[in-house]
């Protein structure tokens, strides 16, 4: 189970990994039918019914397991946009505090927008864990930054100021779920297996495998798979969420 999410994690790999199991596969199955005996034309017909229901439901896993990866890889583009929106929106409330709490809690947004910008972008897991620490260090500083204020003027435009803040504390913690939340492990083993029974039918099923013939499902299926781990992948695909969204808002907080 760790191997295979280790390999999930690397794309290229499981990339490599997956063709040659799929070309052995195949392989297998021609070694097989040389070996065995001639198919009869009865068992040709449930050979060649067997082969199609296998192929199938190939594809049928194959474009489930895409549907489950670009809904996930949405979600973590949508609460990017959240936190961005929470940081925005929270920049904009503190003009309600006075000047001198607006300015340290605006300096302290922006060190969290920063934060959050490498939380998206840092690969390095030693990295990402201590930033993740400074993160919640951060966070209790933005809190703490604004609860005198509240305590003091417990007003419903203070109450929206407080408001703001909690979203913006929430927000990291959705992304956080969003970016754990992945594929099953179980999803990938019966992909696997499924790709593996497909190509040793092929190799099986052929009167003759050409080399073209031979590499053709093997290489379709490698690719299939290195898309689906790309995408739903958080960090170490080619495919991954960049914080524009966070960026900008970063950009716009003024520190005074």
């Amino acid at each position: 189970m760790r191997f295979m999410l280790w390999l999930v994690d690397h794309p290229l790999v499981f990339f490599v990994a997956t063709l040659a199991l799929l070309f052995a596969a195949a392989e297998l199955g021609a070694r097989a039918r040389i070996r065995g005996h001639k198919l009869t034309d009865a068992e040709r017909a449930e050979f060649d019914l067997v082969r199609a229901a296998m192929f199938t439901l190939f594809g049928l896993l194959v474009g489930f397991a895409i549907t489950m990866a670009v809904s996930r890889f949405d979600l973590r583009k949508s609460y990017e946009e959240a936190e961005a929106n929470a940081i925005g929106t929270e920049n904009l409330r503190l003009d309600f505090l006075s000047p001198e709490t607006a300015s340290a809690a605006r300096a302290l947004l922006k060190a969290y927008a920063e934060k959050r910008i490498v939380f998206y972008t840092e690969l390095d897991a030693e990295r990402l864990a201590r930033n993740e620490i400074e993160t919640a260090a951060t966070q209790k500083a933005l809190w703490e930054a604004i609860v005198p204020a509240a305590k003091k003027e417990p007003t419903p435009i203070m109450g929206l100021t407080v408001s703001g803040m909690n979203d913006v504390l929430n927000s990291q913690g959705y992304t956080l779920s969003v970016f754990r939340n992945r594929l099953p492990v179980e999803v990938w083993m019966l992909l696997t297996v499924t790709a593996v029974a497909c190509n040793f039918l092929i190799g099986f099923g052929a009167e003759r495998l050409s080399p073209a013939t031979h590499a053709v499902l093997p290489l379709a299926a490698a690719l299939a798979f290195l898309l689906i781990s790309d995408v739903e992948g958080p960090r170490n695909g080619l495919v991954r969420v960049h914080p524009v969204n966070i960026e900008d808002a970063a950009r716009a907080i003024g520190v005074n």
